[in-house]
C-alpha cells in the first residue's frame, strides 16, 4: 500500500510539473471585423506574432477576422465583459456612448494622413481615460484610407443624392444621409456584399478598401473622392487581463502595439492609391468631386462639427482646441 502511494504521487508530481508550462502560457483570442487580406487585419496578425516572439511564446494571440468571433458592434462589448480578451473595432460605431468615439469621422475636420495623426495625438488622452473607465486599455490605433462616395449614378451636387438607399454605420454617417435626403440603412463592412446585392443599399461612404473587399464593382459604377474623413480602428485590452500579465509580458505587449500603430499607419498610406487603382481595374470610375459637391459636403460638415460640439461639451471642445493649435 505504502508503495502504491509513494508510486502514485510520483505520477501526480510528474504531472504536475508537466503542466506548469501550460499554466504559465496565456492564451488570448482577438476578433476583428475585416477579412483576412486587410491592411488591418493584416497588421493584427503580425502583432500577434510579434508578441509571441518578444515573449517566447508566453502570450499568444490569436486573430478571428472578418467577424467571425464577434460581429462588429459586438466587440468592444465583448472584450468589456471578459468574453474576449483584446479586440479591434472602429471605434466611430460607439459614437452613441460617447461623442470622443466619433471625433474621427466629422467631415472635413482632418482629411489627410498628417492631420488625421495630429486628431490622434489631440483625442487620445481623452479617448484612453473614456475607455479606462470603461474597463479598457487602449494599446494603438490605425487609420483607413479617406472616405468617399460610391453610388451608380453621376452625383454632382448634394441634390442629386436624394432617395438613395444610403449605408449607414454610425452615427455621422447616418446623419449625413438624413441630410442629404437619402434612406438610411444600418449594414456593417461584414453585411455590406449581400445588402448590395439584394438592393437593400445602393450608396455609402467608405474607403476604397472597403469597396475592394466588397467587390463594390458588381453593384455601383462610381466612387468620388471625397476624402470626407480618415476613421482609425482601435486595438485594446480588458484591463483585467493586462494587469494579470507578469510586468515583462505587459512591457512585451505595449512594445509590440508601438510596433502595430506605425506599421499599420504607413501600410494604409502605402496602399491608399492601390485600392482605387483596383477599383478603376474593376471598370469603376474614380471620379474627383465637382465644386458644387465640395462645396454641398463642406457645409454639411461644418453642421456636423457643430452638432459635435454640442454633444461633446467641454472636453470636445479642449480636444478641437487643441487639433487646430498644433
Amino acid at each position: 500500500m505504502k508503495m502504491y502511494r509513494t508510486v502514485a504521487f510520483a505520477a501526480f508530481t510528474a504531472l504536475a510539473l508537466a503542466a506548469q508550462p501550460a499554466s504559465a502560457q496565456t492564451k488570448w483570442n482577438l476578433p476583428a471585423a475585416y477579412p483576412a487580406d486587410n491592411p488591418h487585419s493584416e497588421n493584427l496578425t503580425l502583432f500577434a506574432k510579434d508578441v509571441a516572439v518578444a515573449t517566447g511564446d508566453k502570450l499568444q494571440i490569436t486573430v478571428h477576422p472578418a467577424a467571425s468571433l464577434f460581429k462588429a458592434p459586438d466587440i468592444k462589448r465583448a472584450v468589456q465583459t471578459g468574453q474576449t480578451q483584446i479586440g479591434e473595432v472602429l471605434l466611430s460605431i460607439h459614437e452613441n456612448e460617447d461623442p470622443l468615439f466619433g471625433i474621427d469621422v466629422i467631415p472635413f475636420l482632418a482629411s489627410s494622413y498628417p492631420e488625421s495623426m495630429k486628431l490622434y495625438k489631440a483625442s487620445k488622452a481623452a479617448i484612453e481615460k473614456k475607455m479606462e473607465a470603461q474597463g479598457l486599455k487602449l494599446l494603438f490605433a490605425v487609420p483607413w484610407a479617406p472616405q468617399g462616395i460610391y453610388v451608380n449614378k453621376d452625383v454632382n451636387s448634394i441634390a442629386d443624392m436624394k432617395g438613395l438607399k444610403w449605408r449607414a454605420y454610425n452615427v455621422g454617417t447616418a446623419r449625413i444621409g438624413e441630410l442629404v435626403g437619402a434612406q438610411s440603412v444600418t449594414v456593417q463592412a461584414a453585411e455590406l456584399p449581400q445588402a448590395l446585392a439584394t438592393g437593400v443599399v445602393n450608396s455609402f461612404i467608405s474607403s476604397g478598401a472597403t469597396g475592394y473587399d466588397s467587390k463594390v464593382w458588381e453593384s455601383l459604377d462610381h466612387f468620388y473622392d471625397t476624402k470626407a474623413w480618415i476613421p482609425k480602428n482601435f486595438t485594446f485590452v480588458n484591463k483585467p487581463a493586462f494587469d494579470a500579465l507578469d510586468k515583462p509580458t505587459q512591457e512585451a505587449l505595449l512594445k509590440a502595439a508601438a510596433t502595430a500603430e506605425t506599421r499599420g499607419w504607413k501600410m494604409w498610406e502605402d496602399k491608399n492609391q492601390w485600392y482605387l487603382d483596383q477599383l478603376k481595374a474593376k471598370g469603376m470610375k474614380v471620379l474627383q468631386p465637382s465644386a458644387e459637391l465640395s462645396s454641398g459636403f463642406k457645409k454639411i460638415g461644418e453642421q456636423l462639427t457643430a452638432d459635435w460640439l454640442k454633444k461633446a461639451g467641454a472636453d470636445g471642445e479642449a480636444v478641437i482646441s487643441a487639433y487646430r493649435k498644433m
